[in-house]
């Protein structure tokens, strides 16, 4: 199948590690511009690097979705650098502290608001009105099944990524007539290959409190069994759908939810 990302300007959040890492990679392997806009710049670079090897481009704006300035500046950024247009928007950002909601405080609802719903709204507004001139573009946003389901530890990360899904679903509606098409796709448990592939910033970085630590290699090895597929997610899972989503192979799709998590959740 042929997807036609060729030469398609793609903005991709919280690229530089794990889900969004492969993300860009695989815009980038489509022969798409891919613009890397992350808060962990270094990180990010590790992945142009990555991109330059394999004979393509990719630019780096050090990014915090949580400001909405921030946000402005990548999408014109990336509109400078390439042509004046940015066709893809993924936000892909998301980060998570497992705790039980009674023992947390406000300051961690609120970061993690902040960068799983927050976030997506920063990024969301500030390409719409581009895309609305030009009468085209796609907005695949990264949530969770958690959103859908609801996750052991996870009630502010669910809540919020349940945000991000009804957001969605009400501006695919809004900009529809504008030929603009926004989807969510939702993974399962989808650890990083390794270490390397995580920056200090990523929800994975073992040392910070989150998944990262509590999700073990034997963890990830019980897990295994709750899935019906028996396996795991790759970030090559997300990414292959996300890039499905981006592209005109999906032109009549729009306000969906995919789950891609190896049927842990049929809903």
């Amino acid at each position: 199948m042929e997807l036609g990302l060729g030469g398609k300007t793609v903005i991709v959040t919280g690229g530089g590690s794990n889900i969004g890492r492969t993300i860009a990679l695989t815009f980038a392997k489509e022969g798409s511009n891919v613009i890397i806009a992350d808060i962990d710049e270094a990180q990010a670079q590790k992945v142009a690097r990555e991109i330059a090897g394999m004979g393509r481009k990719a630019m780096v704006v050090k990014t915090d979705i949580t400001d909405f300035t921030s946000t402005q500046n990548a999408v014109e950024r990336a509109k400078a650098a390439y042509g004046g247009k940015v066709d893809v928007l993924v936000n892909n950002v998301g980060w998570a502290k497992p705790v039980l909601f009674h023992e947390t405080e406000p300051a961690l609802w609120k970061k993690m608001i902040d960068i799983n719903y927050v976030g997506m709204l920063n990024c969301t507004r500030a390409v719409l009105p581009h895309m609305i001139e030009r009468k085209q573009g796609a907005i695949v946003s990264i949530a969770s099944d958690a959103a859908r389901v609801g996750e052991y530890l996870e009630a502010v990360y669910a809540g919020a990524k349940a945000g991000v899904v009804a957001a969605t679903k009400t501006i695919a509606l809004e900009v529809g007539k504008f030929g603009i098409r926004l989807n969510i796709v939702c993974p399962g448990m989808t650890p990083p290959a390794s270490d390397e592939v995580v920056g200090e910033m990523s929800l994975w970085k073992k040392g910070t409190g989150g998944p990262g630590d509590l999700i073990t290699l034997e963890m990830q090895e019980r897990a295994k069994k709750v899935y019906p597929l028996r396996r795991l997610g790759k970030p090559e899972d997300v990414a292959n759908a996300v890039a499905f989503l981006s592209s005109d192979c999906a032109s009549f799709i729009t306000g969906q939810v995919l789950s891609v998590s190896g049927g842990f959740s049929m809903v």
